[in-house]
């Protein structure tokens, strides 16, 4: 799985891309083929999967199974961090939609 919260395109095995020669991609697309729907639904499933990971961690631990508390701690950080830039990107969506709701036609 993909870590939420490291930079992409970073270290990317892709090749990089001339300035002024943008790669080309369909309406509503990132450059690698997903739609904005996909790549929200991607975020929704990873913020997911690390609240899980941090629940079962944190389920072992109080049930007094040996269990590197280190990594619990890590693992519970990790999905507050990537809940709560979830939460910024949906208030900026709706910060956006409410901009175009009051734009006059």
């Amino acid at each position: 799985m993909p870590d939420p919260l490291s930079i992409s395109g970073l270290g990317s095995s892709s090749p990089l891309q001339p300035v002024g020669r943008p790669r080309p991609v369909g309406v509503g697309q990132t450059p690698d083929g997903k739609s904005f729907k996909d790549v929200l639904l991607d975020s929704l499933e990873q913020v997911n999967q690390l609240q899980k990971e941090a629940s079962d961690g944190v389920e072992k631990v109080v049930t007094g199974e040996p269990h590197n508390l280190a990594e619990v701690f890590t693992a519970v950080r990790k999905s507050e961090v990537a809940f709560n830039m979830l939460m910024e990107m949906r208030n900026k969506l709706l910060d956006a939609y409410r901009e175009v709701q009051q734009m006059r036609v």
